[in-house]
């Protein structure tokens, strides 16, 4: 059995930009051979992405590009957050944004079979998921092609924004996207919120009032009529909507005034937004970090 090198996995290393350990297994495996240890990581890395597919991403980034009247914004999942942060992530999150505002694919499907220098888009991030070793899946996007404005903002890389706007001040559009960022809105204006929020939220302040109304009644006092019961449920609800809407919402840099109100000022106007977080709504995995270190020992020693 020849002996494996610090320097000869150093330079396997460097010609595949595999993970240090795949590459020892595989020079290992090959007794040595780099050529032969070059094909198994081929192998290897291949198979690699394929196992990671069913496993969880949770993590990730928002991307956006914008190109005169054209933009989109990308959320792209990893398995960890550490991955999020590696340089070619982000960079395979910034060809996937300028992927979709170049080329309008319908869905994900579509985005993944577009061609990248000979390949296509699934083609990069599965030669990605095979270097890095950790799932990575495109999650959604939303394209923009329009004769108004559009301005972005990124809190890191984990909440996106754009903003189609119009207005003759570029800066209101940006302050826009980061009140969005801010302040999460779900909607444009309060006839916009979801009917199903709405129906949360009444049922919430319907269960408020009973417990009131339990209350009242265990203390021997006299509960509210229905009357009055009904209009403090109502109002609970146009608060909620004026809480959840961008344009009613307090302006975040000057909390004196609604967005409305600021965007009338400077003669502007918001046509549309939309805004990612990372990982919302997906069902994280949580780890047992003990079992997994005493399973790891285990296999180990089979």
């Amino acid at each position: 059995m020849a002996a494996i090198t610090a320097a000869m996995v150093g330079e396997l290393r460097a010609k595949t930009d595999a993970p240090m350990m795949e590459c020892k297994k595989a020079l290992t495996e090959a007794e040595g051979d780099m050529a032969r240890a070059e094909e198994i990581l081929r192998v290897k890395l291949g198979g690699k992405a394929s196992k990671a597919a069913a496993r969880i991403t949770a993590e990730g980034v928002v991307a956006a590009y914008i190109a005169g009247n054209i933009g989109a914004l990308v959320e792209i999942n990893s398995e960890t957050d550490f991955v999020a942060k590696n340089e070619e992530f982000l960079a395979m999150a910034n060809l996937a944004a300028k992927l979709v505002a170049e080329n309008n694919p319908a869905d994900v499907a579509a985005l993944a079979a577009l061609p990248v220098d000979g390949k296509t888009f699934d083609d990069v991030r599965t030669a990605l998921i095979g270097k890095i070793g950790e799932n990575m899946t495109v999650r959604r996007f939303k394209r923009f092609d329009t004769s108004a404005k559009l301005a972005s903002y990124l809190h890191g890389a984990r909440i996106g924004v754009i903003v189609e706007f119009e207005g003759a001040d570029d800066q209101v559009g940006k302050d826009v996207a980061m009140h969005i960022a801010a302040m999460k809105p779900v909607s444009l204006s309060s006839d916009q919120v979801p009917a199903e929020l709405i129906e949360k939220e009444r049922s919430v302040a319907q269960l408020k009032a009973q417990e009131d109304a339990d209350k009242a009644v265990a203390e021997g006092k006299q509960p509210q009529s229905a009357e009055i019961v009904a209009k403090r449920i109502d109002g609970s609800v146009q608060k909620f909507l004026k809480e959840v809407s961008l344009l009613n919402q307090a302006f975040v840099k000057n909390d004196k005034q609604s967005v409305e109100q600021m965007l009338k000022a400077a003669n502007a106007n918001v046509k549309s937004f939309v805004m990612y977080v990372v990982g919302e709504g997906i069902e994280k995995k949580v780890d047992d970090f003990a079992a997994e270190v005493a399973a790891q020992m285990a296999a180990s020693k089979q």
